[in-house]
């Protein structure tokens, strides 16, 4: 078989991927309208895109209403305000609110946030990634945000989706048990992903852009705090744990991010705060990350899903 005989192949394979998009979304009236608009540009566009609209209080629910009447395969799931925002529990939550609303098998499932734009090959250039490694289990692309409000900055590690964009293989989303209604579950899915032998990577060469930087909803102190907190319930080692909070604290405002993360870390520990993962799972993310702090004294970075920042 010659190479146009397998890129035509390769593009028929492509082209067949039925894939499923989750969105939570809640007080999104800003931005919901720019990603409607990214996904209808899509060269492959989903099979069906279920918008969780999670107890908006603004006009989100009226302009995704506009277009679940122009296109059938876009649908809106409305929930009730709890009147808190949940940062991790309450998005899974929202998004198995519009997962559960499937009657389909899909290829792929993907959750989306209702606040970024895209470009229109953005999926299908992801499909072209999953069906060149059977073994890809979670993929995204390179995130940008803007933290100073005025200049997009790449916040994407290699071996990191983010939860904005996630693009889970179908076998991969049901082999990890699906996602954790949780703090930290978008790290979580991708320790028990990798620790199954599937395959973490997001390409930053296919540009997302998330308009609202993260922990922006719930403030930056807070963000920080959660994720220390979180970080304890996903079995990080403590060690990694200092060395991801100094890490953070060169980045502005300086100092407070990093010490507020260290400092939940250990208070969730003092607490005995119950892990996510089963022990198997804690191991392999603890030895997995003394790897990396070794890689890093010797010079010799470890390979693998591992990253000091996640």
């Amino acid at each position: 078989m010659n190479l146009s005989e397998t890129s035509i192949e390769l593009m028929s394979k492509v082209n067949a991927y039925k894939y499923a998009v989750i969105s939570p979304v809640k007080d999104e009236a800003a931005f919901i309208e720019a990603t409607i608009c990214s996904m209808l540009e899509q060269t492959i566009r989903p099979a069906a895109w279920v918008i969780v609209n999670d107890g908006s209080r603004d006009a989100t629910q009226s302009i995704v209403e506009k277009y679940t009447q122009e296109h059938s395969w876009i649908k809106l799931v409305n929930r009730q305000d709890s009147g808190i925002r949940q940062r991790g529990k309450g998005v899974v939550e929202a998004f198995y609110a519009g997962f559960n609303t499937l009657n389909e098998s899909y290829d792929f499932i993907v959750k989306l946030d209702g606040d970024v734009t895209f470009g229109p090959d953005y999926f299908e250039s992801l499909f072209y990634k999953f069906s060149f490694d059977p073994l890809l289990g979670i993929a995204g692309g390179g995130l940008y945000e803007k933290p100073d409000g005025k200049t997009w900055s790449l916040y994407t590690t290699r071996n990191h989706v983010r939860g904005c964009t996630k693009v889970y293989r179908r076998e991969c989303f049901e082999a990890i048990g699906g996602l954790m209604a949780s703090m930290g579950w978008d790290g979580i899915d991708e320790w028990i992903a990798l620790a199954k032998g599937w395959g973490v990577q997001s390409f930053l060469g296919l540009k997302i852009y998330h308009y609202r930087f993260t922990g922006a909803a719930t403030g930056y102190l807070k963000s920080c705090i959660e994720q220390g907190y979180g970080a304890y319930r996903m079995g990080y080692h403590p060690l990694f744990m200092v060395a991801r909070g100094i890490r953070r604290i060169t980045d502005r405002p300086y100092l407070i991010g990093g010490a507020a993360m260290i400092s939940a870390y250990f208070l969730a520990w003092f607490r005995k705060q119950e892990l996510l993962a089963d022990p198997s799972v804690v191991r392999y993310i603890r030895q997995s990350q003394m790897k990396m702090l070794a890689g890093m004294i010797t010079g010799k970075p470890a390979n693998g899903g591992l990253r000091i920042n996640q």
